[in-house]
């Protein structure tokens, strides 16, 4: 059974590149007018993540040498989990709008969510709604035009440019406040986060598999941590390196090893050109998009719906007239046949061409 998938308009609220052109100009128009942006550090934060970054490699340490079987894969096992909380959830559900889904499964990617600790899901959507909407801008939050260490880790070391906080007020919020499962998730977010990133991944080894709290505790730093690096490749290597293939002109390439890393995030160069794609990818699960297998398998157990896609021929025709080359159209076509889901699979009303927000012209 396909998934139920539609070529449908973006959502209210969702942005991509091309959209209010006129907003983004202005946002550069003021990055020019800005007199230089003083960087002011916030050494708390330099003090937790070096903290954070030292915990995580005697973590690494324990699982070599003195940590239990089980406590390894519990740490795989979590990391999985919290990836999928921000990927499926904090992203591609709730920042995109790219699919829909059931209260089971939004509950349970909130609690995913919520063991990856990167922000309750609404400030983690309208931080990456406003990083869409005005990318690589004095306005975008890990502006990646500041470098590699800024735009990984270095934007969570210092103040936020007032930009920011100037045209992240005029996001649109209020499918996210409108969903009491997020609301819950915002109200009890001090509550919630210790318990369910800190304090359940430290009790379980050591009460199920008597591993010792020294063991539980720094393998959990070290499962958060190359969680939060994960996110962090998407905003720095998959901005800087690989190929363009769909849109020359911006920043996000395609980026094979941060796709590995962040379950599927790395083709990064599709996701910036067509933001409301479930897929985050021109090929899907197959190619390596854990996160997009889980939405399909979400799909036909009838938790999501309403998958969001770019029909073949849209994504062939934007590819053509602004990508950099690189786009193997028969390649992709072949590729999608051999495992099954080519051209004669296709339902007819999926093959039907986008309906998108932008005009596309030869």
């Amino acid at each position: 059974m396909a998934p139920n998938v539609t070529n449908a308009v973006v959502p209210t609220g969702v942005l991509d590149e091309t959209d209010n052109e006129m907003e983004v100009a202005a946002a550069i128009a003021v990055d020019k007018k800005q007199e230089k942006h003083e960087v002011k550090l916030v050494w708390r934060n330099i003090l937790l993540f070096a903290y954070l970054h030292g915990g995580a490699l005697y973590g690494l340490y324990c699982l070599l040498f003195s940590a239990s079987i089980y406590t390894t894969l519990f740490s795989i096992l979590l990391y999985q989990l919290g990836g999928l909380g921000i990927t499926a959830g904090a992203h591609r559900l709730w920042a995109h709008r790219s699919y829909k889904a059931k209260a089971p499964l939004r509950a349970f990617l909130v609690l995913c969510n919520t063991l990856a600790f990167q922000d309750a899901v609404v400030d983690w959507a309208r931080d990456h709604r406003v990083h869409h909407k005005y990318s690589e801008t004095d306005a975008d939050p890990h502006n990646a035009k500041r470098g590699f260490f800024f735009s990984h880790v270095g934007w969570l070391l210092c103040r936020k440019h007032p930009d920011i906080k100037r045209f992240g007020k005029l996001i649109d919020l209020s499918d996210l406040y409108a969903d009491p499962i997020l609301k819950f998730q915002k109200d009890f977010y001090l509550v919630l986060m210790p318990i369910v990133c800190f304090v359940a991944p430290t009790w379980i080894p050591m009460h199920f598999w008597g591993e010792t709290f020294v063991n539980a505790f720094s393998a959990n730093l070290l499962r958060y941590t190359v969680t939060l690096n994960a996110t962090w490749l998407v905003n720095s290597a998959a901005h800087m390196f690989g190929l363009k293939p769909y849109d020359r002109f911006i920043n996000p390439a395609e980026n094979l090893f941060v796709a590995l890393f962040a379950l599927g995030e790395g083709w990064h160069n599709y996701h910036h050109t067509f933001p409301w794609d479930y897929k985050t990818s021109e090929l899907g699960r197959y190619r390596v998009n854990t996160t997009c297998a889980f939405i399909d398998a979400m799909a036909k157990i009838g938790q999501a719906y309403d998958l969001k896609t770019v029909s073949q021929d849209v994504v062939d025709k934007r590819a053509e007239r602004t990508g950099d080359g690189s786009h193997d159209h028969h390649h992709h076509h072949h590729e999608g046949a051999a495992w099954g889901w080519g051209d004669a699979d296709v339902p007819v009303e999926h093959k039907k061409e986008a309906v998108i927000m932008y005009q596309l012209s030869n």
